[in-house]
C-alpha cells in the first residue's frame, strides 16, 4: 500500500526528540515531586492535594484550554508552555535550596506544570496531523513511536533517575526537568510553521469551547474514541487504588517486586504501542480497536484470579500491550478524521472526559475493597471494560471508521493523502 512506505518528514523528528527529552523530565518530576512531599509531611491528605493538583487543570480548563490552542499557533503554543514550565520550576528549586519548600508550593507548582501540560499536549496533538497532513498510516506510525519513547522515558529512565537525583539534592531534580523543558522548547522552535486552521465566525471562546464538546458528542465513532479512556480510567484507577495492598496481601509480593510488577505492565505497553500499526492493518482499525478493549477486561480478569505473582505480572503484561496499541489507534483515528480547526477541542475534550472519569475510580475502587474484599475492585474494573467493550464495538466499526475516513478525505480535497490512493480492502469485523 502506498502508504505504508510513504517516510516520515524530518520535521517529525525533531517533533520525536522534543517530546522524549520532556518525557525522561517529566518522569524525573514524577517520581520525584512525591518524595520531595514526603520529606514535608507524613499526612496523607496533603500528599492527595499534591498528586491531585496535577490533574486539577484538565478538569477545570481542558475544553477551554482545547479552545484556545485552536486559536493560537500551535508550534508557538508548544515552546511557550515548555519555556514557562522550565521557568516555573526554578521556583521550587531555589525553594529547596534555601530550605523554605511547602506543601502548598508544591501544590501551586503541581498544578502550574499540569495547566502548561494541558496546553503542550493539546497543541502538539493538533499539530501533528498538519505535519502528516492527516495520512491515517503515517499518523499511526508517527503516534506508535511518540507512545513508545514516552513509556520509556517517563515510565522506565525517568522514575529511577528522579529518586537517584534526589538523593544529590533536593533541588536536583527539579532542576534536571526544567532543562529537559529548555531543550524540547529549543527543539520546537525549529518545527515547520503550519498554516493556521481557517478561523470560523468570531465567537465567544465558550461558545468556541461549547462547539467543540458538542462535536465529540454527536459524532459516534469520537464518542466511542472518548469513552474507551473515560470508562478505562475509572477501572484502572479503581485497580491501580488497591494494586499495592493486592499485591501485598495476596500475592506476597514485597517493595521491589511490586516495582517489577509495574515494570511487567510497562513492557507491555511498549510491545502494544509496537504492533499497534500492525493490528490495525490487519484487522482494521476499528475491529482492533475492539479486540485491545477485550483484551485488557480479560487480562484484569485474569490478574483479579492470579494465583501467584507470575500469573499477575504476565496478567498486567497483556493489559499493558493492549492499553499501549489502544493509545496509539484511538489517537491516530481521532487526529486523521477530525477538521483542523476543531483538533484542540475535540483532543481536550475526550482528555477531559478521561481524567474526570479518574477519582470516580479511585473512589470505586476503595469502596469495594474496604465494603467486600480485596479483590472486588478488580473483577469489578474486567466486568466495566468488558462491557465498555461491547458498547462501543458498533460505534467504532471497521464500517464506521472506513466511512469517517473517507468523509475526511472528501472534506480534504485533492491533497488529501487518502485521496490519492485505492482505499484499503476492509479487514472481517470480529465484534
Amino acid at each position: 500500500m502506498t502508504s505504508d512506505v510513504r517516510k516520515l518528514p524530518t520535521g517529525f523528528g525533531r517533533l520525536w526528540t522534543a517530546q522524549t527529552i520532556s518525557s525522561l523530565g517529566d518522569g524525573v518530576t514524577q517520581a520525584a515531586l512525591p518524595l520531595l512531599a514526603l520529606t514535608l509531611t507524613r499526612d496523607p491528605m496533603a500528599l492527595a492535594v499534591v498528586t491531585a493538583a496535577g490533574t486539577l487543570p484538565w478538569l477545570l480548563f481542558g475544553v477551554l484550554g482545547g479552545a484556545l490552542v485552536d486559536r493560537w499557533d500551535r508550534r508557538r503554543t508548544m515552546w511557550v508552555a515548555d519555556t514557562a514550565r522550565a521557568v516555573l520550576l526554578g521556583i521550587p528549586a531555589a525553594a529547596a535550596a534555601l530550605d523554605v519548600l511547602s506543601i502548598p508550593l508544591l501544590a501551586a507548582v503541581a498544578f502550574l506544570l499540569g495547566l502548561g501540560g494541558l496546553f503542550f499536549d493539546t497543541a502538539a496533538t493538533a499539530y501533528l496531523p498538519d505535519l502528516l497532513r492527516r495520512d491515517p498510516a503515517l499518523l499511526e506510525r508517527a503516534n506508535s513511536r511518540l507512545r513508545g519513547a514516552q513509556t520509556a522515558m517517563s515510565g522506565f529512565a525517568g522514575p529511577p533517575a528522579g529518586s537517584a537525583l534526589l538523593a544529590l539534592g533536593r533541588a536536583v531534580p527539579l532542576l534536571t526537568d526544567a532543562v529537559s523543558f529548555m531543550l524540547s522548547a529549543l527543539f520546537v522552535r525549529t518545527l515547520p510553521a503550519m498554516p493556521r486552521p481557517v478561523p470560523e465566525v468570531r465567537e465567544s471562546l465558550l461558545r468556541q469551547a461549547r462547539a467543540g464538546a458538542s462535536y465529540v458528542f454527536r459524532d459516534r465513532v469520537l464518542l466511542g474514541l472518548a469513552l474507551r479512556p473515560a470508562v478505562g480510567n475509572v477501572a484502572f484507577l479503581a485497580v491501580e487504588t488497591v494494586l499495592a495492598l493486592f499485591a501485598h496481601d495476596r500475592l506476597g509480593i514485597d517493595t521491589y517486586g511490586f516495582g517489577l510488577l509495574l515494570t511487567a505492565e510497562a513492557t507491555g505497553g511498549l510491545l502494544g504501542a509496537g504492533i499497534a500499526s500492525y493490528l490495525g492493518r490487519r484487522l482494521g482499525t476499528g475491529t482492533a480497536l475492539t479486540c485491545t478493549a477485550a483484551v485488557e477486561g480479560l487480562a484484569i480478569l485474569g490478574l483479579a484470579a492470579a494465583p501467584n505473582p507470575y500469573v499477575a505480572g504476565l496478567a498486567l503484561a497483556v493489559c499493558g500491550a493492549g492499553m499501549g496499541a489502544t493509545m496509539v489507534l484511538g489517537p491516530s483515528l481521532r487526529q486523521a478524521i477530525v477538521p483542523a480547526h476543531l483538533m484542540g477541542r475535540v483532543a481536550s475534550t475526550s482528555r477531559m472526559l478521561a481524567m474526570c472519569a479518574a477519582p470516580i475510580g479511585a473512589f470505586l475502587g476503595g469502596w469495594l475493597a474496604t465494603t467486600y474484599d480485596i479483590r472486588t475492585p478488580l473483577y469489578a474494573a474486567a466486568v466495566l471494560l468488558l462491557a465498555m467493550t461491547a458498547v462501543t464495538a458498533s460505534m467504532t466499526s471497521n464500517r464506521r471508521v472506513e466511512a469517517a475516513l473517507r468523509a475526511a478525505a472528501q472534506a480534504g480535497g485533492p491533497d488529501h493523502p487518502a485521496s490519492k490512493e485505492p482505499a484499503q480492502e476492509s479487514a472481517p469485523e470480529l465484534l
